[in-house]
Formats: C-alpha cells, sequence, structure tokens
C-alpha cells in the first residue's frame, strides 16, 4: 500500500508508520540485511493502529473519509459490481449531464439499470464531471433511464455520491428545484423495484433525487444529509469551524440514520476505508445488491409501491407526551 494513500489529518499515525515500513525495506533492500521480523511486527502495528482508528470515527472524520479523493465512484463500481454496461447518454430536452451516469447493466446475470452520480479524479474530470454536481438535465436524464427500466420490468439501482444538487444561475434558470421534485414524485410510484446505495457523500435535495427506493443501503463510513456540516454550521453558528459540532447534531452516519428507521442495511467496509481495498468493498456491495434484488423482485409493482409509501410516510413520525 504507497504511503500516499492516507492523506487526511486523523490518519498522520497511520502515514508516519507507513514511511517506518518503506524506510526499514530500503535500508534491508540496500544493505542486504533481514528485517523481516521487524516489519512483520512494525506491519501487525499498522493494522492494529488502523483498526482503532477507525473503529472510533467521529461523524465529521466519516464525512472526510466519504469524501477521500480515491474513494471508489459509480464508474469503479460499474467495472467490478456489473457486467456487460452499456451506458445511455443524454435527457432529450436539453445536453448529456455527465455528473450523472447511468444505463443498463447485468448482475449476476440479470438486467438492471444502474444510475449513480460521478465525481472525478483529478481537476480536469472534476470540471468535465462538475465535481459531481448533477445539473436539472442530469436528474432528467437518471428519470428518463428509470422510466426505461421499468417499462421492461428492470430493477433500478441508483449510487449516491454527491454534495449536492449544481446551485448555479444556469441550473436555477433550467428548473433545477423542479427537475429533484418531479424525481422524487416519480420515484415513489415507479412500478419496479429500486435500491439506492449510499456510496460516499449523500448531500441534500441532490442525493433525495436518486434516492427514493424500497431499499436504501449505506457503505459503512458514508454519510447521507440534508445538508453539509459546514453548511449548517455557518447557518446555525455562523461559523464554518463548528462542522464538528453540526456534524453530531445532524445524525448523518448509518449507524445514526439505521437506527432512526431511514436505510435499511449498513454495508461494512475494508479497515482503513472503501479506498484501501475497492475490490473488498465492490464484493460487499455485490453480495447486497443480489441479495435485496432477489427479495424485490418476488413482490408485485403496485405492493412495491404500497411498501414503498408507508416506508416513507413512517420516516420523521413522532409522539407527544
Amino acid at each position: 500500500m504507497a504511503a500516499s494513500m492516507y492523506s487526511l489529518e486523523f490518519e498522520k499515525p497511520l502515514l508516519e508508520l507507513e514511511r517506518e515500513i518503506e524506510d526499514l525495506e530500503r535500508v534491508g533492500n540496500e544493505r542486504h540485511i533481514d528485517v523481516g521480523d521487524e516489519l512483520d511486527q512494525l506491519s501487525e502495528k499498522l493494522t492494529t493502529l488502523r483498526d482503532e482508528i477507525y473503529s472510533g470515527l467521529t461523524p465529521m472524520q466519516r464525512v472526510q473519509v466519504a469524501r477521500h479523493p480515491r474513494r471508489p465512484y459509480t464508474l469503479d463500481y460499474l467495472s467490478t459490481i456489473f457486467t456487460d454496461f452499456i451506458e445511455l447518454h443524454g435527457d432529450r430536452l436539453y445536453r448529456d449531464d455527465l455528473a450523472i451516469v447511468g444505463g443498463w447493466a447485468r448482475l449476476a446475470g440479470s438486467t438492471i439499470m444502474v444510475i449513480g452520480h460521478q465525481k472525478g479524479r483529478d481537476t480536469k474530470e472534476n470540471l468535465k464531471r462538475n465535481f459531481g454536481m448533477p445539473h436539472p438535465e442530469g436528474y432528467r436524464k437518471a428519470l428518463r433511464l428509470m422510466k426505461l427500466a421499468a417499462k421492461f420490468s428492470a430493477p433500478v439501482i441508483t449510487l449516491v455520491d454527491t454534495p449536492g444538487a449544481y446551485p448555479g444561475l444556469g441550473a436555477e434558470e433550467r428548473g433545477q428545484s423542479e427537475a429533484l421534485a418531479r424525481n422524487i414524485l416519480e420515484m415513489a410510484a415507479l412500478p419496479t423495484p429500486v435500491i439506492c446505495v449510499v456510496i460516499g457523500e449523500g448531500g441534500s435535495g441532490g442525493a433525495l433525487a436518486l434516492g427514493v427506493a424500497d431499499r436504501i443501503l449505506m457503505l459503512e463510513n458514508s454519510v447521507y444529509s440534508v445538508i453539509s456540516p459546514e453548511g449548517c454550521a455557518a447557518i446555525l453558528w455562523k461559523d464554518a469551524a463548528q462542522r464538528e459540532r453540526a456534524a453530531s447534531a445532524l445524525r448523518l452516519t448509518g449507524n445514526d440514520l439505521l437506527e432512526l428507521g431511514i436505510v435499511d442495511e449498513i454495508i461494512p467496509e475494508p479497515s482503513g476505508g472503501a479506498h484501501t481495498n475497492p475490490d473488498g468493498t465492490a464484493e460487499a456491495v455485490r453480495e447486497a445488491l443480489i441479495r435485496h434484488v432477489s427479495d424485490l423482485q418476488r413482490a408485485r409493482p403496485e405492493k412495491l409501491i404500497r411498501r414503498r409509501a408507508s416506508k416513507y410516510a413512517a420516516i420523521g413520525a413522532f409522539t407527544e407526551s
């Protein structure tokens, strides 16, 4: 594992240990010394420390992991979980939005429609993908693909990973709020199984417009929230530095949302986060998707819609004493 794998502030002790291991390996090779025992001890220490750090992450630290630049994105999962992917483009109204990718694919031999947010790995690709923040045409493309899937009774799988829908002037002029609301409305009554997986950052209505589903799954270090911790802190306390406080108050982690009844399952990640073992993470997501698709395909469309409505009606219910 390269030392650059660790780039977050709380990962500094891991980075230091990685460098120690690399230095020891180099010295051993240069001087032809057997350093196997020392390397084993340092590797064991690294594994233990990584487990300790990742088992006690704060909500804000999970946000940082969810945003990690090396975390697997939608296109990564499309090449590992699914086969025979055929990308479909455009909303048939304005243009193709590259912040959302989608198309036909196969999951364990079954034909499905996959739609997801896509971020970039570098500045050039992020500009191309608009940092994973879709315009209205991106959400309209997603809805077009969902309706196409429903026409052929194919399950829909959405992969959520966005800071939020793009708030620029052009997006607002082309009806961003209407596009988000339309997706939420149409997904609520889509007559085919819908499974949503939050693979990274699930931000605001931009995430919810792909998130109305029969089953909502979250990767262990992903987050799902109505607003970013920084935005919440700026509004409530006029200070973005209060992001730790905001992240805790927002209840945005998988454990919080499972307890609140908003998500249905947390998919475990390898120790150190999905970016340290993308293939292992993909296999865990694949297993969960196969299980849920198989279960949901047994239900008739009208039952799916009825259960979906009940699921969302129960979210946010409260009692007064």
